[in-house]
């Protein structure tokens, strides 16, 4: 899961991918710190991988991975290629979905590029960008299918028919993701508001409550996904070890690190479900899988031989065994089951694929 961080400049950007990622990236009180994109995987923190662990003490504990990218702040005129705005639009091409960052904090050490903290200004400036983006891009797939309508075929007359839908969207203001097109039904498009959004509000220990009000209230309308997180505050937690990071965060009456939030508000975006491998005298494993799929796409997750040649999966639930304790007593209880190549795989499955090459 590939997740692009972008934003308005000195909305704090860096600092939340400092936060999570540990990775050193650039700040600073003036726009455009960050000019190619910062790059982080982090692990996706899932408390069954921790309790798998401690019940089959392997060597090795692999959770599932996050690609964080921090992406150059954008500004007004990003479609027109203002700041770094052709670079900006690129980068965000490339990712699977889409946090945006904005601001609720006040400092006046740290200018704000449209001057008066405004998030929901914030929000809708970074959506006209790329809108007008999409718009190009649709207008320019228009043009070229005209050469292909010419030669009447089936294909170029339902392209059309998506063209013009997404178009008429866009004009509405209203993103392409709202035409119902799957992502792959659209791929050839290289639009940029088909990508899942969510959104993190940067706040303080003492953010201005009237602010994110109206933010909420903004984004609740939409049915969007709101992470709230003090990048300044994570910066701190993300120091301390492991003992004092749960007293901390119960001080702040938080039950989840920023990162945590952000896992699940990721996986709720990109519709994904955890499966896990354990029980072998190796490691417990963690993966991301998209839900839907069946076992022999989980299979192809561990490696693309294992899909070509699966057989069967066993498979269990990670409640069962947290009740039982041990595969011995769930196979007594015929709570392993072998599965075929039709199962659609759910959340909490423990799995050992079968596989022939």
């Amino acid at each position: 899961m590939e997740i692009g961080i972008v934003g308005l400049p000195n909305v704090g950007k860096s600092t939340l991918f400092n936060a999570l990622t540990r990775a050193g990236a650039a700040s600073s009180n003036y726009p455009f710190t960050t000019i190619d994109p910062n790059v982080g995987v982090v692990p996706v923190p899932d408390k069954r991988l921790d309790a798998l662990f401690d019940l089959f003490k392997p060597p090795k504990k692999v959770p599932s991975y996050i690609k964080f990218v921090d992406i150059a702040g954008l500004v007004k005129g990003a479609s027109r290629g203002e700041g770094l705005g052709n670079k900006f639009l690129a980068n965000i091409r490339e990712v699977d979905a889409i946090v945006q960052v904005v601001r609720v904090f006040k400092d006046p050490d740290v200018v704000h590029v449209l001057g008066e903290i405004d998030p929901v200004r914030d929000i809708e400036v970074i959506e006209t960008e790329l809108i007008l983006a999409d718009l190009e891009a649709i207008d320019k797939a228009l043009e070229k299918n005209q050469r292909d309508l010419k030669a009447r075929t089936k294909e170029a007359e339902e392209r059309q028919v998506k063209l013009e839908k997404v178009k008429k969207l866009l004009e509405d203001d209203r993103p392409a993701r709202d035409a119902g097109y799957s992502a792959e039904e659209v791929r050839d498009f290289n639009l940029l508001t088909t990508k899942p959004v969510f959104f993190v509000a940067n706040t303080s220990e003492q953010p201005d409550k009237e602010v994110l009000a109206k933010l909420r209230g903004f984004l609740k309308a939409r049915n969007a996904v709101l992470v709230e997180i003090s990048a300044k505050i994570e910066s701190e937690i993300i120091e301390l070890p492991d003992e004092e990071k749960a007293v901390f965060l119960q001080d702040l009456g938080e039950e989840y690190t920023g990162l945590e939030k952000m896992a699940i508000a990721g996986y709720r975006l990109l519709d994904l479900i955890s499966f896990f491998t354990a029980g072998s005298e190796d490691e417990v494993r963690a993966w991301s899988l998209k839900r839907g799929l069946k076992a022999p796409q989980a299979a192809g997750r561990i490696h693309t031989d294992f899909e070509k040649g699966f057989i069967r999966a066993d498979v269990y639930s990670f409640d069962d065994i947290m009740r039982y304790k041990d595969e011995k007593t769930l196979r007594e209880k015929g709570l392993i089951r072998s599965e075929g190549k039709d199962y659609v795989m759910k959340d909490g499955d423990v799995c050992f694929f079968k596989f022939n090459v």
